[in-house]
């Protein structure tokens, strides 16, 4: 199993800034996954669960569409960190952001994923 440790959600207007950061304690992610993708999911009221933004063991990242040029994840995996700087937020960024990792681990041969327990971003004036 993998823990999260999950910090920064708040409540902002719009056109704020936050940053989330997330800790996975433990044995270094690169010792645990072949590959993995890190990062945030969101989840809105009455809404699908939506990809924020991800960043895989060589740094590659990812956005979803919503948030291109508003949003940057960083990661260290020496560290086992990730964060995701918000900026420029809208009402409609109003979420509970989860931090994730999924990815294929060691001497597995199927993709697994680990959700943790989520902290809220409220958007609003």
């Amino acid at each position: 199993q993998v823990q999260f440790v999950e910090s920064g959600g708040g409540s902002v207007q719009p056109g704020g800034s936050l940053t989330l950061s997330c800790i996975i304690p433990g044995n270094r992610l690169n010792n645990l996954f072949v590959k993995f993708e890190v990062g945030w999911h969101r989840q809105a009221p009455g809404k699908e669960r939506e990809l924020v933004a991800t960043v895989n063991e060589d740094g590659k990242t990812y956005y979803g569409d919503s948030v291109k040029g508003r949003f940057t994840i960083s990661g260290d995996n020496a560290k086992n960190t990730v964060a995701l700087q918000m900026n420029n937020l809208q009402p409609e960024d109003t979420a509970v952001y989860y931090c994730t990792i999924g990815g294929r681990r060691w001497g597995t041969t199927r993709d697994v994923d680990y959700w943790g327990q989520g902290t809220q971003v409220t958007v609003s004036s």
